[in-house]
């Protein structure tokens, strides 16, 4: 299950990228709900398209939230500044879902996984660190004045062979209208391509390979929440149970338990149980046990009895052991989800 590939790519975008914004405002809503009543249920999806933002979905809350508001300001401070045409269609929770979630079931049915390795300080695959790595650095040049052309949509992307060495590294970035790709390039390779990675004397550097990025963010395409769920774990290079995390709340195993997954894939390498672990959970709605827990290291045994004794995939069990029913969300929703210090999927804990 942890095969390794002789070459591996993975990918990152900017905070500015279209459907990043939507994963922001949706969790900036969750957030806001949060903070007001940390037992809300949020269940909150955000599309963005020439123009118009619609902000739609689920609650169930006591909090006195202003979506249209949240929406606008969220926009603004990744750094677009155009006028956005504002939707709100937020209704309860069916109670349907409610009634399996208050006997604190799973929000749903499906399957998480978590995964860990020791090649990186974050546990994570080196081309996963150096993308995200290479999209921050991308934003903070912009934010920091360094590159006045800058604008906010971008991605990046590193190619990686055994070794490890580093192949190909691309931006795309949006950038003004008077500044040319030769000076694009020339300004990238000095203030991020070489900072971040180093010596790039025998890597292909790709920029903006179509030429020209000036029309970004929802004028140049839609965004939607969920719509990233590779560059959020894993880079595409473990599989995925196909469930987002932005917009929902910690009830919602699609995100609480991927949390989970990896603080225990992390906690079993960082204990010694493998240089490379993969820990794999699945639910059926409204029942709080989960119906499977698998965990492997990269040597294939078995780790689940070791993963059942110490650590227990109740919904409620991994809110409370995690601390999630704080307002922690719209930071995590840009760069991934893991390998960030200060998160507590992240914390590290003796087994």
């Amino acid at each position: 299950m942890l095969h390794l590939f002789d070459r591996n790519t993975t990918e990152s975008v900017t905070a500015g990228h279209p459907d990043k914004v939507c994963d922001q405002i949706s969790d900036a809503v969750l957030d806001a709900c949060l903070e007001q009543d940390p037992k809300s249920r949020v269940a909150i999806e955000t599309f963005g398209s020439h123009g118009t933002l619609v902000i739609g979905g689920e609650v169930t809350t006591s909090a006195d939230v202003d979506f249209e508001e949240i929406g606008r300001r969220v926009y603004r401070d990744i750094g677009y500044n155009n006028d956005l045409r504002v939707l709100v269609t937020v209704a309860a929770q069916s109670p349907d879902i409610a009634m399996g979630v208050d006997r604190e079931g799973a929000g749903d049915q499906g399957i998480m996984y978590g995964y860990a390795t020791d090649e990186t300080p974050e546990y994570l695959p080196l081309g996963v660190v150096l993308a995200h790595t290479l999209a921050r650095n991308l934003e903070k040049l912009r934010r920091d004045n360094v590159l006045t052309w800058l604008r906010p949509d971008g991605k990046t992307q590193v190619t990686i062979a055994k070794g490890p060495k580093i192949l190909t590294a691309l931006t795309s970035t949006q950038h003004a209208e008077d500044v040319s790709q030769e000076n694009i390039r020339a300004g990238l390779i000095e203030h991020l391509f070489q900072p971040t990675l180093g010596n790039i004397d025998d890597v292909e550097v790709l920029v903006n390979p179509t030429g020209k990025f000036v029309i970004g963010g929802f004028t140049a395409d839609a965004g939607l929440t969920g719509r990233k769920i590779m560059v959020d774990t894993y880079g595409g290079l473990i599989s995925h149970g196909g469930g987002c995390f932005s917009g929902k709340d910690p009830t919602k195993v699609d995100r609480s338990a991927a949390y989970m997954c990896r603080f225990v894939a992390k906690n079993l390498v960082a204990n010694g149980y493998g240089k490379k672990v993969l820990v794999s959970v699945a639910y059926a709605i409204g029942r709080a046990e989960p119906v499977m827990v698998e965990a492997f290291n990269e040597e294939g045994a078995n780790l689940a009895d070791v993963v059942l004794k110490h650590y227990d995939f109740r919904p409620r069990a991994i809110i409370e052991r995690l601390d999630l029913r704080r307002p922690i969300y719209r930071e995590t929703a840009a760069y991934g989800h893991f390998g960030v210090a200060g998160r507590p999927w992240e914390n590290i804990e003796d087994i």
